[in-house]
């Protein structure tokens, strides 16, 4: 199946570059490009792409806004933020809007075309090394959540899951740690998704973090 992807960003040296790659890319197709982040949620709802490549930083609404209307729509696109990770300090909102995860804007090429084919998937693309260095480099400046949240119908084995997860664990760490099977990790994972109404991995870590099982700091 080919996957379709809208790209969102106010540069059009960078749009012009991602659109010579994904030209080029077997089973990649850009169907539209937007400046604003108002532009790409009125793609998305217009085109129904599989995959938005959002900007944070545009005028007027920005990526994180867009994110959230997108994500929060009827239709089915996951986000991917792009983002310029050690000077942005809204990549963790981002997440909280419901982006599946976020590139790099100097990254390699190929490594963004694989980051594009992992969230059509229904992967989240954060590794469990950058999920560390997420907690780490944005949870401690988030605004602060006023009210923790309620974990309700989730069992204590699945607590725990949850909580290896937040520290940004694999599945065969998981395993190890609790001394069960992968399977029965992922087993746990896809409860944990369904219970939570999440739509991926990244989410539960940001779950994790606001119900006070996971901090910078453990």
């Amino acid at each position: 199946m080919t996957v379709r992807v809208v790209l969102a960003d106010d540069q059009p040296l960078i749009r012009a570059a991602l659109q010579m790659v994904i030209a080029d890319a077997p089973g990649l197709e850009l169907v539209g490009e937007a400046g604003t982040g108002a532009e790409a949620v009125q793609l998305t709802e217009d085109l129904h792409p599989d995959v938005v490549v959002m900007d944070i930083r545009m005028p007027g609404m920005d990526g994180i806004e867009a994110t959230r209307l997108i994500t929060a729509g009827p239709g089915t696109a996951r986000v991917i933020v792009l983002t310029t990770f050690d000077d942005d300090d809204h990549v963790y909102g981002a997440l909280r809007a419901g982006a599946s995860g976020f590139l790099v804007k100097d990254m390699a090429l190929d490594d963004i075309l694989a980051a594009v084919r992992v969230v059509a998937a229904g992967d989240a693309l954060i590794a469990p090394s950058v999920t560390r260095r997420l907690i780490e480099e944005f949870a401690g400046r988030a605004a602060p959540v006023p009210h923790r949240r309620r974990l309700d119908g989730v069992t204590a084995r699945e607590r725990e899951v949850l909580t290896l997860i937040g520290r940004g664990m694999s599945n065969t760490e998981i395993a190890a740690d609790l001394v069960i099977s992968v399977a029965t990790v992922k087993a746990y994972v896809t409860r944990l998704l369904a219970k939570l109404d999440a739509r991926d991995r990244v989410q539960l870590v940001i779950i994790a973090y606001e119900a006070g099982l996971a901090s910078p700091s453990r």
